[in-house]
């Protein structure tokens, strides 16, 4: 089951068959992240295939990650399975 950590708590966990990867990033079902650590950012940003992106500045154990998480609340047609879903970096691990 692939778990998003960090600063030791789990901050996302989902089944395989709820997951995606796309460009070797794991995709979460904004469902299966624990919305404690999760504070809306204003920061966007655009990819040709996958559409308009938002963020998330991520808080854990007293650190803050700002734009640490994001997703794509409406994504083109060739990135619709992400809907929904939310990929994660700076200091946060995936494991599968």
């Amino acid at each position: 089951m692939p778990t998003a950590i960090r600063n030791g708590a789990v901050i996302a966990s989902a089944p395989d068959d709820q997951v995606h990867i796309v460009e070797n990033n794991v995709y979460f079902p904004l469902s299966a992240v624990d919305p404690q650590y999760l504070l809306p950012s204003a920061t966007t940003s655009h990819c040709g295939w996958k559409g308009a992106a938002s963020y998330f500045t991520l808080t854990v154990a007293g650190a803050t990650n700002p734009d640490a998480a994001w997703y794509y609340k409406a994504p083109l047609d060739a990135a619709s399975q992400i809907r929904d879903h939310v990929a994660f970096w700076k200091g946060v691990r995936v494991q599968r």
